[in-house]
């Protein structure tokens, strides 16, 4: 049975009432589940070899993680780093972007971005998005570009696990002069036009906290990039701009990666094509499940660029009565995210007001995350549609 065909199949139970679900067991918004995995005997192992010789922080582990990491995304570096915040913190450093510099950094993303950019010294110039697929394009960074005439960087936001039209920013960049760092941490192993997200920019940079679609048993991050002198910058401001042992060519940070993560990530990479398939067929079927029902489904990827489906996020205007009606049927839910970027205290500061920006205010007031992981069942898959069905059968009341 295909996936069309299933999700077809799910949506015809989705009629199931509602009284029938609310004592069963809760459908989680998502489920890590290592203690099941067929590799847990394994990352144990790992985890205890390190242990057992004192090997925790860089060394042969992360060496071989960041040849395996940068083989699968296609690029000559990768460079392993404490988070996906550090790794833009260290991205922008490594590029020379800081005091008084400016970059372009969408509204509708996690506020780490943004918060990269103020850590790096640099100003944030936070953008509105497309209103269809929530993410930069070419025409917004060209718009910024003409107001803002120090922008040193363009930081595209790959959320979701949805790909940024690159070809057109980077065309925009490049005749502009600025570099390009791709924000990559919802979005490991997608292609973009046959090539991995990554790959595409000055520097792609990865998170690794246990949630995303590549995660480790802990914090961690890359950065990727093709360029050596950039791998040397990022490989000395992760540690002290230290080289050799106790010369310090600049200054930088404690943000290495540490060994054991290193193990993890490396046996989970194995899987990461296979999890995000998973990824992309439940959500096709979840999408199939919810045709008639009163919300927004994820937009389809367009020819030649991806979705690897590190959330599910529908959108309706009756975003927190659909919220209130799948906890009383036993359904978790979540806001990715409820504030964007620039309404925050944080960035009060820029001097933005309500209506400024009114796609990613939209998309704050309207985004639901439904349930979403790979080891998804079909029944728990059929009980967050019926839940969201039957709230749409009321009207949204």
């Amino acid at each position: 049975m295909n996936a069309s065909t299933t999700g077809a199949a799910i949506a015809a139970h989705v009629e199931e009432p509602v009284a029938q679900l609310v004592d069963a067991p809760r459908v989680p918004l998502l489920r890590l589940a290592a203690s099941d995995s067929e590799t847990f005997d394994e990352l144990l192992a790992a985890v205890g070899r390190l242990a057992a010789v004192g090997a925790f922080t860089l060394g042969a582990e992360v060496d071989a993680f960041e040849c395996e990491f940068a083989e699968y995304c296609g690029t000559a570096h990768a460079v392993g780093v404490s988070s996906g915040t550090d790794a833009l913190v260290l991205a922008l450093r490594a590029l020379g972007v800081g005091r008084e510099d400016e970059v372009i950094v969408p509204a509708n993303s996690f506020i780490a971005t943004a918060e990269a950019v103020t850590l790096a010294g640099a100003v944030p110039r936070l953008v509105d998005v497309d209103p269809i697929s929530g993410l930069m394009t070419a025409a917004i960074v060209e718009q910024a570009l003409a107001r803002h005439p120090d922008v040193r960087c363009i930081i595209p936001v790959h959320l979701y696990g949805a790909t940024v039209d690159m070809d057109p920013i980077l065309a925009v960049a490049g005749a502009a002069q600025v570099s390009v760092i791709e924000d990559g941490a919802q979005a490991h192993g997608a292609m973009y036009q046959g090539r991995r997200v990554g790959s595409l920019g000055h520097i792609g940079c990865f998170s690794f906290y246990p949630t995303k679609n590549l995660g480790g048993w802990g914090d961690g991050g890359a950065a990727t990039t093709d360029d050596p002198e950039l791998a040397h910058r990022l490989r000395l401001l992760r540690s002290h701009g230290e080289y050799p042992r106790y010369h310090h060519q600049m200054p930088g940070a404690t943000a290495r990666l540490d060994a054991i993560q290193a193990a993890v990530l490396r046996i989970k990479l194995r899987d990461l094509d296979a999890a995000n398939e998973r990824r992309r067929k439940l959500a096709r079927m979840l999408s199939g499940a919810l045709v008639g029902a009163d919300v927004e489904r994820p937009h389809t990827a367009p020819a030649g660029q991806d979705h690897v489906h590190h959330l599910y996020v529908v959108r309706t205007r009756a975003r927190d009565e659909l919220r209130a009606a799948l906890d009383i049927a036993g359904v978790d839910s979540a806001v990715h995210y409820p504030v964007p970027i620039h309404l925050s205290p944080a960035y009060a500061p820029l001097g933005f007001k309500a209506g400024d920006l009114p796609v990613a205010e939209g998309l704050a007031a309207t985004s639901c995350s439904l349930p979403f992981w790979p080891g998804m069942t079909e029944h728990e898959l059929r009980r967050a549609a019926s839940a969201v069905a039957a709230f749409s059968s009321t009207g949204g009341r």
